[in-house]
């Protein structure tokens, strides 16, 4: 599969890496959370992993993140959301996409499902409820002037406070859903709380599975990568490759 430079509306050039797998004409793109990039160890075990059992996959950095073009300060869950789309514009005709989204990648993804381009919603740890999360992990900071999480390459901006805000939550995505959706969380989870997923899950009208993976954190782990990639080869195989385009 022969794929250009991705960029998205606004000239930015978004940063990718494709692993090619047996699989021809199906692409599992993979979204980051808020702070990471497509090169947290995440994203590329699973990326890895899904590769060698067949499956293409694509990593990006959302603009402002990583390696990527644009400005950190004008992340936010709607910009993200453009970028997917435009890098679904640009993939060659008649591929079948799948969309893995870790975090805030997560609601990147709830937020995209309406798209016909997308087929498979897979989420990972995704966040749901976005104004308790930005006022749960940053509300003791000042738009313009604090950071996330304390990293000063994270600057906290009023654009990011002020769109989680307007989302305020997903739900009303999830319950129009009729597509595909696995959803993964870790019971240890402490930054997207494993909420989100159950209510999500139980929202959602089409095929659904909810894996709850015992003592997993956000980001999850060596340990837990095995059965994570596993569920979604398995949910992959069952309503992308078997199933006839939408």
């Amino acid at each position: 599969m022969e794929l250009p430079n991705f960029k998205n509306r606004h000239g930015e050039r978004i940063n990718s890496a494709f692993h090619p797998g047996k699989r021809e004409d199906l692409l599992v793109v993979l979204g980051h959370g808020v702070t990471g990039n497509m090169d947290r160890p995440l994203m590329v075990a699973v990326a890895e992993q899904l590769s060698q059992a067949g499956w293409p996959c694509l990593r990006i950095s959302f603009s402002g993140n990583g390696e990527s073009e644009g400005k950190f300060e004008d992340s936010t869950v709607s910009k993200e959301c453009e970028d997917l789309s435009d890098v679904l514009d640009q993939l060659p005709d008649g591929v079948r996409v799948a969309y893995c989204g870790h975090s805030m990648g997560g609601a990147v993804g709830l937020k995209s499902a309406a798209d016909p381009r997308i087929e498979v919603l897979v989420s990972l740890a995704g966040m749901v409820r976005t104004a308790l999360f930005c006022e749960t992990e940053f509300g003791d900071q000042t738009p313009g002037s604090g950071f996330m999480w304390d990293e000063k390459d994270c600057p906290l901006s009023q654009a990011f406070v002020d769109d989680m805000k307007q989302i305020g939550d997903l739900l009303d995505e999830a319950g129009k859903l009729t597509k595909p959706y696995l959803l993964i969380h870790g019971t240890a989870d402490d930054v997207v709380l494993p909420a989100d997923s159950i209510d999500a899950f139980e929202a959602a009208q089409g095929p659904k599975h909810l894996l709850e993976i015992d003592g997993a954190e956000h980001s999850f782990d060596d340990e837990s990568y095995p059965e994570l990639v596993s569920a979604i080869d398995e949910w992959l195989s069952e309503h992308l490759e078997s199933s006839s385009p939408r």
